[in-house]
């Protein structure tokens, strides 16, 4: 079992970084659990005593495609690091999983590792970079898991949202694999709606994981997209099930439901940004 180093601190702690400022909050009720947030907007959750402890909605909806996966080490890329709680959670649930992070903020990384340092053992190598440069410099089929959650404050680098890049991470993904996006959004969730065409022009199957009133367009926050390459590549019913049983229930929309969702959305490519 990995074993935990820290953290070295037990106050917040404030501090300029690349793409803003940073705030690491103690939740005063759960020892070990932290709150990340970025200019104000809480970028991740981290329980560094309880790495399966998932508190955000969305976290829970990404671990779903996680628990999916087939059982064994992955190899996974995260496109996106925060306080690195997927990373944690994928370390203690698939042991000998190598991943590796890519965060574009090289001083909110180094403030994250050094506060919240990961356990020993835990298989994974972070980096400073940018997230479309390192899905176009993999190797084909280097990845069985690719999670992409890339923001500068409250939205969605567009350099990750397009046609262009789409295709480079099905190139990545190893036969089987999946994609796994988180994207924040707001009524009428016009992105959402693209974001969705836009992965079905690479990816045969694609999936949207919400909360019902999400789908709807009822209120601004997260839905999660999963991606396979191959026609019913996802596990729906493992999917649906662990989405039945979160403490918020989530859906599982594919086929014509997603058809629906999509309505006359259009797919992006670089040029539309």
């Amino acid at each position: 079992m990995a074993s935990y180093r820290g953290p070295v601190s037990r106050d917040s702690i404030i501090r300029r970084v690349e793409l803003g400022t940073a705030e690491l909050v103690p939740d005063p009720y759960r020892p070990g659990g932290w709150t990340v947030l970025v200019d104000g907007v809480a970028q991740s959750y981290v329980n560094v005593r309880r790495p399966a402890h998932l508190e955000f909605e969305y976290v829970r909806r990404v671990a779903a495609v996680v628990a999916a996966c087939p059982s064994g080490p992955l190899r996974v890329l995260h496109l996106g690091g925060g306080g690195m709680t997927i990373p944690r959670y994928i370390a203690h649930v698939h042991p000998g999983a190598q991943q590796l992070v890519v965060e574009r903020d090289s001083k909110l990384l180094a403030l994250v590792l050094g506060v919240l340092p990961l356990p020993d053992g835990a298989g994974v190598r972070a980096e400073a970079g940018d997230a479309r440069s390192a899905v176009e410099g993999a190797a084909d089929g280097s990845y069985d898991l690719v999670i992409g959650d890339v923001y500068r404050g409250a939205l969605m680098e567009r350099s990750t949202a397009s046609t262009e890049f789409v295709s480079e991470v099905a190139r990545v993904l190893a036969p089987g694999g999946f994609y796994a996006v988180n994207v924040t959004d707001l009524p009428p969730l016009a992105f959402s709606r693209a974001h969705a065409a836009t992965l079905l022009t690479e990816f045969r199957d694609v999936a949207l994981l919400s909360e019902p009133g999400m789908m709807r367009g009822k209120r601004f926050g997260n839905l999660v997209f999963a991606a396979a390459a191959a026609e019913h590549g996802l596990p729906a019913k493992k999917l649906s099930h662990f989405l039945a049983a979160d403490k918020v229930p989530g859906r599982l929309v594919r086929g014509t439901g997603l058809a629906g969702f999509i309505g006359d959305a259009e797919p992006q490519a670089d040029a539309s940004f």
